[in-house]
């Protein structure tokens, strides 16, 4: 199920199963140091249902190669969207070309050599799609399987892309860190580690 909201997806899943019939198997979404969003709502779903996730646009567009920042054209360009749209997105492409620079690398290989580590630490399968259009770009792709940042890398890109995963998740959090006598597993809204 692609683009599906999680409530969606989810009755699907009780549904196919309590009438017996074939399981679902997975979902796809959007998923990148831009765009989190999915961990919300999508990721705990599909680790809940044991769902793999399929994840596309893993550049969000060509925003994390620094392209734009080039003047080069893109998907970005064509439809009409503001390029980077907010600060935040400002603060992660400036930390994923920092680090590429410091590493000499390719923004590229950074920004897939984060998602492959979060893929490695997710509880559910996430599989990213990737889309080269010409040789080089396969190439730069590839070369990001034999890249490992280091943890102060990750940890970098994971605070500079953060997203607030709001109402009901940070009242849950705020409840379990401030000295709540009941019994936790039933306000822990991961009670499985989620990446």
């Amino acid at each position: 199920m692609s683009n599906f909201p999680a409530w969606r997806v989810a009755g699907a899943a009780v549904r196919a199963d309590l009438r017996g019939l074939v399981p679902l198997a997975g979902i796809q979404t959007e998923y990148s140091l831009a765009e989190r969003s999915a961990e919300r709502e999508l990721l705990p779903m599909a680790q809940a249902h044991g769902l793999g996730v399929v994840l596309y646009s893993p550049l969000a567009g060509g925003l994390l190669t620094g392209k734009y920042r080039q003047g080069e054209q893109g998907r970005l360009t064509a439809r009409g969207d503001a390029i980077e749209g907010s600060a935040q997105r400002t603060a992660i492409v400036d930390a994923v070309l920092a680090i590429a620079e410091e590493l000499n690398v390719s923004a590229v290989q950074v920004s897939l050599a984060w998602l492959r580590r979060r893929a490695t630490l997710a509880p559910t399968a996430l599989i990213p799609i990737v889309g080269p259009r010409t040789l080089t770009q396969l190439e730069e792709y590839l070369k990001s399987l034999q890249l490992d940042l280091g943890d102060q890398h990750y940890r970098h890109l994971d605070e500079v892309s953060a997203i607030p995963l709001g109402t009901p998740h940070e009242d849950v959090t705020a409840a379990l860190n401030h000295g709540f006598d009941g019994d936790r597993a039933l306000l822990d809204p991961h009670p499985v580690p989620v990446i």
